[in-house]
């Protein structure tokens, strides 16, 4: 039996030897079960955090531990010198999914999948004769691209860059949903692509405004750039649909995708359509564990089961339980301005008279046995598995009115 002491020596470990750019809750989870965790101490939680939407079919689910060990008692690694089976499968099958895809690059994490998308198409441009200052990236305030040094550069949150100044050159900023100054920031022919994410996640949970996706791409058309689309988080049947971008009727150039791809195993993945489909050649990009046979061996299962009618049903239904319990929470309590999102990818926004205090309010939760995010010190967001059962969204939403309750209290 663990008891309070081993916690408390395995967090003072964490405090002595992690680089302290995390703020981890003051527990330690040890295993897992569909949408419920439990700590050292035997606490149990309902997660509706779902490792920041990426533990898409929960925990311990029994067909990627089978993925899993069989892979792994067959072949672990052996680099893209050499060819085996999984990723091939793996690149097939995202194709076809795809709908537009002609070719894949697989990688590690959705950092990486958005680098590549930047150096694929700066190359594209290049081959296009483009000078370097014709090979401009707009990308929208409030996305969330990565933390590499480009990517931190293409997320247009002033906070994510501070103090990594000199930035890379090349990428212009223009509000989310304004497709008027969209027009503006191609308006002199410098640019080759725009990036941007049909809902965005860390900047609290915005939709993509209807028509806004197919306004970009009658832009990126007219100005020969681009349509990069990041699918990171609200791809891989978050939103409902396999990919976020269909409800919204558009077919882009480009898809980054990670997170739930591997359901939990670190996987990323460019997908390219025939416009740039054979940019990247021989020794332009390259990774020495992206596409490793274990973790494409569990994300194809992963992307079998995401693209079911059973899952897509599952999150219609799921989202719309949740909208109504936090609709019935902020009739008690009134703490809710607004929810926001698609899918299983909602925001709740705060009232200004609890603007600034998510992060107190995911306190709380946890002490009431519930795990949540946060999209900014405003927005409490829930991401939970897509499979997530009736029985533990109504579990979860009692804890968070109890939870309100202690805030409000």
């Amino acid at each position: 039996m663990t008891t309070h002491n081993d916690t408390a020596s395995l967090l003072e470990i964490g405090r002595e030897r992690y680089v302290p750019v995390y703020k981890p809750r003051p527990m330690v989870l040890d295993h897992g079960r569909g949408s419920r965790l439990w700590d050292k101490a035997g606490k149990e939680y309902v997660d509706l955090a779902g490792g920041i939407a990426v533990c898409a079919l929960g925990h311990a689910d029994p067909e990627l531990i089978d993925a899993l060990t069989t892979q792994a008692g067959k072949l672990w690694h052996t680099s893209n010198v050499f060819n085996s089976e999984p990723p091939l499968r793996l690149a097939e099958e995202l194709v076809v999914a795809s709908k537009f895809a002609e070719r894949v690059f697989l990688c590690n994490s959705g950092a990486e999948a958005n680098e590549a998308a930047i150096k694929l198409v700066r190359k594209h441009a290049a081959a296009q004769g483009r000078t370097p200052d014709k090979r401009v990236i707009v990308t929208a305030r409030g996305s969330f691209h990565g933390r590499t040094l480009a990517t931190v550069t293409a997320t247009a949150q002033p906070k994510y860059q501070e103090g990594y100044e000199p930035l890379p050159a090349g990428f212009r900023y223009v509000d989310f949903n304004d497709l008027s100054q969209l027009e503006v920031a191609m308006a002199g022919g410098d640019v080759c692509a725009v990036m941007l994410e049909p809902v965005q996640g860390e900047g609290g949970v915005m939709p993509a405004a209807q028509g806004y996706l197919q306004g970009a791409r009658t832009l990126c058309n007219q100005h020969d750039a681009l349509l990069v689309l990041d699918e990171i988080q609200c791809g891989m049947g978050r939103t409902g649909p396999l990919f976020a971008h269909w409800a919204d009727g558009v077919v882009p150039d480009v898809v980054t995708l990670a997170k739930a791809l591997g359901g939990g195993i670190p996987i990323g993945a460019m997908l390219v359509g025939d416009k740039a489909a054979q940019t990247l050649q021989f020794g332009a990009h390259g990774t020495t564990f992206g596409g490793n046979p274990l973790a494409a061996a569990v994300a194809r299962v992963a992307l079998k089961r995401i693209a079911s009618p059973h899952i897509a049903d599952n999150v219609a239904r799921q989202a719309n339980a949740i909208r109504d319990g936090l609709s019935a929470i902020n009739a008690e309590i009134d703490v809710f301005d607004e929810v926001r999102g698609r899918g299983l990818m909602l925001g709740a926004v705060l009232k200004p008279a609890y603007a600034g205090r998510a992060g107190e309010i995911l306190d709380a939760a946890a002490a009431r046995g519930l795990l949540l995010l946060q999209a900014g010190p405003d927005v409490l967001r829930f991401v939970p598995a897509l499979n997530i059962t009736d029985e533990d969204v109504a579990e979860g939403l009692t804890r968070l009115r109890l939870a309100l309750g202690d805030i409000v209290r």
